[in-house]
This record gives structure tokens, sequence and C-alpha cells, in this order.
């Protein structure tokens, strides 16, 4: 039976708990290394399927930019599988942007696994994998569905198990360019390279899993273009106890324990003018995970 629709299709965010960049390739790509956990800070899209071939974005909340991932994901994914049908695509956005948490690739992995089923294609995540590297570097992690240690340009990925956790995040007023970032002459680009055995032996020693693990090496740069990033860091440190930014910022986030409950609560007093956050809890998979073979 052909489908006609599909609602409430989520498309969470993510969170880095490090970042190194290790290298540069000749065409000028950085080589990274980093863990991705999934958070359940989410938006949520709704997907009608049209029969004319057009490709529609509608704004349930703030407006976003003419051409963002979710509409290039859509087009690419009907060119290359000649497909003639179209879509209406509603966003309800809530995970902010220019923030490090990947909000538009979860949108655009989301958007490419909902098409999939809604137009009948029936293509294999490593169809889908392969098409999420043309559209931006933190895709394929969200069509994979899993945590996973992540290496070259973001397309290499090794699924990881690892217990819940509670992540306490802020994202200043002020938003980040990944681009402004990584030509920033305070970016190191040499760190050496991690080896995920010894992250898996920090979680255990440590007991909670990336406590101490690494830095982000985009995190100098983006202070030094960003005021607001150090003022995020100190406020997350002040009340939780750490800190660290998440991708190229502005978002930081601070670790807060592994039970049922996080170890401190979100504090009272508001955050300042502009800023957004929340208390979050890490995913075992994506909710789409089962959406593609």
């Amino acid at each position: 039976m052909s489908l006609h629709a599909l609602y409430d299709v989520l498309a969470p965010a993510k969170l880095n708990l490090f970042l190194h960049v290790v290298g540069r390739r000749a065409d000028g790509y950085h080589l990274l290394q980093s863990v991705f956990v999934l958070i359940d800070w989410s938006d949520t899209l709704h997907f009608e399927r049209r029969a004319d071939g057009r490709l529609q974005r509608h704004d349930l909340g703030p407006a976003l930019p003419a051409q963002d991932l979710c509409l290039t994901a859509a087009r690419l994914l009907q060119s290359e599988s000649d497909c003639a049908l179209g879509v209406d695509i509603s966003i309800d956005k809530r995970v902010p942007w220019a923030a490090g948490l990947g909000g538009g690739s979860s949108d655009a992995a989301s958007t490419l696994l909902a098409l999939n089923r809604l137009w009948g294609l029936g293509w294999p995540r490593e169809r889908l994998t392969a098409l999420a590297t043309r559209i931006g570097a933190d895709v394929p992690f969200f069509i994979g569905g899993r945590n996973a240690f992540v290496e070259g340009i973001g397309e290499r990925l090794t699924p990881l198990e690892f217990p819940r956790q509670w992540f306490a995040v802020a994202k200043p007023h002020a938003g980040l360019a990944t681009a402004d970032i990584f030509k920033h002459p305070a970016l190191s680009r040499e760190s050496p390279a991690a080896i995920l055995s010894g992250f898996l032996a920090d979680a255990s020693k440590s007991g909670f899993w990336g406590q101490a693990y690494g830095r982000n090496d985009l995190q100098p740069p983006a202070e030094a273009l960003c005021p607001e990033v150090v003022l995020a860091a100190r406020w997350l440190a002040a009340h939780f106890g750490n800190s660290r930014m998440t991708g190229s910022g502005s978002a930081v986030f601070a670790r807060n324990g592994m039970d049922d409950q996080p170890l401190v609560t979100w504090p009272a007093e508001p955050l300042p003018s502009g800023w957004v956050g929340r208390m979050c809890r890490s995913l075992a998979e994506h909710p789409l995970r089962d959406w593609a073979d």
C-alpha cells in the first residue's frame, strides 16, 4: 500500500564529546576525529506526497533560509532516483542553528529516510549514506542512526554502544559559521590521531563516557570569534562543574550524570537574553533507525 503522508518525523541533534583536527586533505577538507552522540533535542518534520513533482517547504516555527539542507536532500534524492513525485515538507524547528548541534544535517537525513519511504524507493542504508555524503559532513552520521566514533570528513563511522547520559546544553544568542572557524589562524590542525581504544579506556576508567578525553580543537578559534562562547562555557561550568563546545559552536554542553535523573537540576535563574538551553538525554539510537536496511 502506498503512503500519502508521514507526520511527526523526528530529527534529533547531536553532541561532539570531543573533536580533534588531525590533518588536511589535498582538496582542502579537514580530517577529523570525534565521538558523536545523539540527544533528545529534536526538530519535527511532516511530509505530504505530491503528484506534480514539486518540492516545497513550510516553516511552522522560525523562518529558515530559502534553500536549506532538507530541500537540498529532497532535490538530490529526486534527481538520483528519477522519481516523478514531489513533497510538501513542514518543519517545526526546535534545534537552534549555527550551534554545532547538527540540526540542519539531521533534518536532511530525516528527509532522505522519510522520502525513501514516502516515494516507495526502497533504497538500502548504504545507498542513502553515499548520497548523504554529498550533502554535508554530518549527514551520514544521522543516516547511520547509531552513536559513533567518526573519522575522515565525517564519512567513516564506527558504531558505539554506551550508557544513557545527561547533558546540559546552552546556545548563546550569537551563532558561528563553520567556514570562519576552519580558516581561523588559531585553529590547530595537527592533533595526534586518537585511537578508539584510548577513548574506550578513558570511559571505563572515569565511569562517565568521554568525561576528560581530548578536547574540541574548534573551541579556541570559536572563542576568539565569538566571546559569547566563553560566557556560555563559564555559565555551564559554574552550574555543572564542566563545559565543552560542541562541533563548530556556538552551543556548549556539560556532562551531568548517567542515572535516571541528572546529577544537577537545571538552574532556576533565567538564561541571558537571547540564549536557549535545556537538559538533554542521550539516545541509544536514532528514532528512524529502522527506516532503512
